[in-house]
């Protein structure tokens, strides 16, 4: 299969406190000589003050004073290299359970995920939670890095062991592809790489992996979605009558000529032109960013969405979520807060918490309604006005949700429509 050499993959890297990842991100940089001189410089000094001979592979993700000085990783790192063969963009999330919500945002535009799991210990309940979110956000690809190989002395009956404990709990949840790779990101083994200590693997080491995974665009292609940003009214006199409607198509396709309805209001008409930056075109994608004109005169409006007409979404003010609660502060049944949903901003409160997700046993737990971080968990959500949503299933974009507090103007919660 021929791969773009400008094809971008946005990864993402999960697992529990010093399982390697920091490392294992330092050793990809290092080993496909992706490290600036003066960032590898700065490191090799660094290394030396800490008493530590050659480079600390982790200080090239872990960049932070604070981050430093505990030795963890405490928010989302994102960091960018090339090889011969592909762009990337790494997201390398912390591993406490606390920064669990940390995985949700790092992981929400991900194209693969990779999961570390110690050798020494197998699968935990951190796997499972941050496998239980990437199945949520149905990330497409998950490699399984079975990490620190060299301290088990590189035998094979531990990594099929784990392998086999991940399949055990991993057929329950919504995972399409699953590549397992044994690791020493320390040693370099089966990195960059191929391990001469692990001659009993047969698979690809990891960065080829992520050179030769199939990218495909989670845009829905389809159903044309497209949210109204903001209306264009220009002041002058040779645009007097101008009265675009911008923003950014959620997903489909808009042509000159289509008939489309505008919801929530239900009023239709024809698209009379459609303009990207100064360039007029005759026809529009996701994710393009765009402004339009329809041939009637419509009250169209911030949050307002224009479809086509044969093509609507649910207009719903009540709908079920799965969520993950990313707050410090609890909340209960019956809580207030503004949702944002594409370009729209609504009051909302959580009508009723219908269960909560017990993230070792995959179990519903029914009774504990309060919602603390982390909690992952199943909602009915009610709106003052109606949302245009799908499923997050078939399109992200338009099933996909975030609830802020009022008050604090705090992200407390992201979520998927079911």
């Amino acid at each position: 299969m021929q791969i773009d050499k400008n094809q971008l993959l946005r990864f993402t890297t999960a697992g529990s406190v010093d399982d390697g990842k920091s490392t294992l991100i330092g050793r990809l940089l290092y080993d496909s000589k992706s490290i600036f001189d003066d960032q590898l410089s700065a490191v090799e000094n660094t290394s030396k003050q800490k008493g530590i001979e050659g480079v600390d592979l982790a200080l090239f993700t872990d960049g932070l004073k604070d981050e430093r000085e505990q030795g963890i990783t405490i928010d989302v790192a994102y960091r960018y290299f090339t090889t011969p063969k592909r762009k990337f963009i790494i997201a390398d999330t912390p591993g406490h359970v606390q920064y669990t919500r940390n995985m949700v945002t790092g992981a929400s535009t991900a194209n693969a995920a990779i999961l570390l799991i110690d050798a020494r210990n197998g699968v935990i309940e951190q796997t499972k939670r941050h496998a239980y979110i990437a199945s949520l956000l149905q990330i497409p690809h998950i490699i399984v890095c079975i990490n620190k190989m060299d301290l088990v002395d590189y035998k094979e009956e531990v990594f099929t062991s784990i392998i086999s404990q991940f399949e055990e709990f991993s057929s329950k949840l919504y995972i399409k592809d699953v590549r397992y790779v044994p690791i020493s990101a320390l040693e370099g083994d089966n990195v960059v790489n191929r391990s001469t200590n692990m001659d009993w693997y047969q698979g690809a080491p990891l960065l080829n992996l992520l050179e030769t995974l199939h990218i495909s665009s989670d845009i829905n292609k389809i159903d044309a979605r497209f949210p109204v940003q903001t209306v264009l009214r220009p002041q002058r006199d040779e645009f007097r009558d101008y009265r675009g409607y911008a923003g950014r198509i959620a997903s489909g396709v808009y042509r000159v000529g289509d008939e489309v309805v505008v919801l929530p209001s239900g009023f239709s008409s024809t698209i009379k032109s459609i303009n990207a930056g100064e360039k007029q075109v005759e026809e529009a994608f996701a994710p393009m960013s765009i402004s339009m004109t329809l041939e009637d005169d419509i009250d169209i409006s911030r949050g307002d969405m224009i479809l086509r007409k044969n093509n609507q979404p649910d207009a719903s003010q009540e709908f079920d979520v799965m969520m993950c609660w990313l707050n410090d502060t609890p909340a209960q049944d019956r809580a207030k807060y503004t949702i944002m949903h594409t370009s729209n901003e609504q009051k909302a409160m959580i009508k009723e918490v219908v269960y909560k997700v017990d993230i070792n046993t995959y179990s519903r737990i029914k009774e504990d309604k309060i919602l603390k971080r982390n909690d992952i968990f199943r909602a009915k959500i009610r709106t003052t006005k109606p949302l245009m949503i799908d499923s997050y299933k078939t399109n992200r974009n338009t099933g996909s949700i975030i609830l802020i507090n009022d008050q604090t103007k705090e992200t407390v919660a992201a979520g998927m429509v079911i």
